[in-house]
């Protein structure tokens, strides 16, 4: 591994300066992905600006933000509600995770730093410590932040981007998968292997685990939605 990157892979996204309605919807994010808000429910204006104690303006935007991450979908004649999951949801999204993952470790193979490195455990380190919260936002929040790093320091932006759109939505998908199997935080392995291949110095066998990784979320997400 380098110890330092070329010009322009190590940077990280700026912080985007937060708003009244990004706060709201951190607010309806935290309640819909850990099911104080449940899939399907239908999200009236009136009653969520009461709960909230915000104009219906921000409200609006805040809900749009949330519709532009998947969460909450506009159905006709019927109003706003919150993703309902369906197997083909869950097919879609971590297909897709495969393909840009995959993209992104290509991308920063050879440019792996020691900041990368010490980032990575520290982010592995962080979701294995939320086993003791019993918290499903913590717990999910942190694995989507662990998955989150190469896109962060692979210095491709539209890729980032990508991520960034679909994000909020594995993160509800993983809450609801640990809710379904009675837990709050991923197994202690689930990632100790994707860690160490990730700091290795195999791509084939990093891209083989991405795949079998990903394989092993749409398989376990699948038999809880038919079950």
């Amino acid at each position: 591994m380098n110890e330092a990157a070329p010009a322009g892979t190590q940077v990280v996204a700026p912080l985007k300066r937060e708003t009244f309605s990004d706060r709201i919807a951190a607010d309806l994010r935290r309640a819909i992905i850990s099911g104080e808000i449940e899939a399907g429910d239908q999200l009236r204006e009136i009653e969520l600006a009461a709960r909230f104690g915000v104009s219906r303006g921000p409200l609006r935007e805040a809900l749009g933000l949330l519709a532009s991450e998947g969460l909450v979908v506009s159905v006709p004649y019927t109003g706003t509600r919150v993703l309902k999951l369906t197997a083909k949801d869950v097919r879609e999204i971590y297909t897709l995770r495969t393909c840009l993952e995959s993209l992104a470790f290509k991308e920063i193979w050879n440019s792996r730093s020691e900041t990368f490195a010490t980032e990575l455990e520290a982010r592995h380190k962080k979701l294995l410590g939320t086993q003791q919260l019993s918290d499903h936002v913590a717990s999910s929040e942190a694995e989507v932040r662990l998955h989150s790093l190469v896109y962060e320091f692979c210095g491709h932006t539209l890729l980032h981007e990508s991520w960034l759109r679909i994000a909020g939505r594995l993160q509800f998908y993983l809450a609801v998968h640990q809710r379904a199997h009675g837990r709050t935080a991923p197994i202690n392995d689930a990632h100790e292997r994707y860690v160490q291949l990730a700091l290795g110095d195999n791509l084939d066998r990093m891209l083989d685990e991405i795949e079998a990784h990903m394989q092993r979320g749409i398989v376990q997400m699948e038999d809880y939605l038919d079950g």
